[in-house]
């Protein structure tokens, strides 16, 4: 793990409307802030084909609103960090945030903005977590030196990560979840591409098997890469509301200096109420910062 040393007033965790917006209130309120995310915002919103309710914008794209959205942030001279934090610790009046990149990154307070996209767990996942199950192939390749591990990925930038196993395992079965004919590393004898559908990780002390609808992987180690991480698992000991992150009407969640916005704290799942609390959510840090 490579620290970075700066320490943050606020580390903001997601690029759509609400962390976005957490940005913008904190910058204009001279916070010291640390943005991680996509230079692209977010997918969801570039996909919207019309979006009728976000003021001051009648009928407007997706596409085109992400563009206000990141002409705002250079305004301001926000910088996004292009990173995925994999786990935040909170460490009395300060939070360690450890990363895919294989950075960690400290501040004074945490936003989650990260959005819902981190889909239900597998069956086992959560118990092998730590035990033969990660999430960020960077942080955790070392130990499977020369050992046999099995990649579940969402979206085809994680080819890379394949790639990086490769030069470090003796074998990596790669399981894509998005519809592709050539993949990146095509010809690496030590990747094989199954193409299945993921049910369950099983195992005894530590996980050892993945089951798929038609087939078994075995293998010591299994990483299970998302574009988003379950807070549940992001966060330790942070209060959930089902698969949502409780919080009150000031965005705070039950563990001090952190705070929750977006689609992330529930329904409804709208642009324009994401942007409102990434405000209320930035609003309640920069006040948790003066006492």
């Amino acid at each position: 793990m490579e620290a970075v040393n700066e320490l943050y007033d606020v580390a903001i965790l997601g690029t759509g409307p609400a962390g976005v917006s957490a940005a913008i209130t904190l910058k204009i309120r001279n916070k010291k802030i640390i943005l991680i995310g996509s230079r692209n915002l977010t997918d969801k919103m570039g996909k919207a084909h019309e979006i009728q309710n976000y003021p001051g914008f009648p009928s407007v794209k997706g596409d085109d609103l992400q563009a206000a959205f990141k002409k705002h942030l250079e305004s301001l001279g926000i910088e996004i960090t292009e990173d995925q934090v994999t786990a935040c610790y909170a460490l009395g009046d300060k939070f360690s945030l450890t990363s895919k990149s294989g950075k960690t990154y400290s501040s004074k307070s945490l936003i989650i903005a990260t959005g819902v996209n981190f889909g239900k767990a597998y069956e086992g996942e959560e118990n092998f977590l730590g035990r033969g199950v990660s999430y960020c192939a960077t942080c955790d390749a070392p130990l499977y030196k020369g050992k046999k591990v099995a990649v579940i990925a969402q979206t085809e930038k994680e080819e890379a990560e394949a790639k990086f196993l490769a030069e470090v395992c003796e074998k990596v079965s790669y399981i894509p979840l998005y519809k592709k004919d050539e993949f990146e590393f095509s010809g690496n004898g030590k990747i094989e591409i199954i193409k299945d559908v993921p049910l369950s990780i099983q195992g005894r002390m530590k996980a050892e098997k993945l089951v798929l609808k038609n087939s078994e992987v075995e293998a010591d180690g299994f990483f299970i890469l998302r574009d988003s991480i379950s807070p549940k698992q992001l966060v330790p000991g942070l209060e959930l509301d089902g698969n949502h992150i409780a919080v009150n009407k000031k965005m705070e969640t039950n563990i001090k200096g952190c705070f929750a916005c977006g689609d992330i704290t529930g329904l409804p799942y709208q642009y324009v109420k994401s942007a409102g609390e990434g405000n209320v959510a930035a609003l309640s840090a920069v006040a948790y910062l003066a006492k």
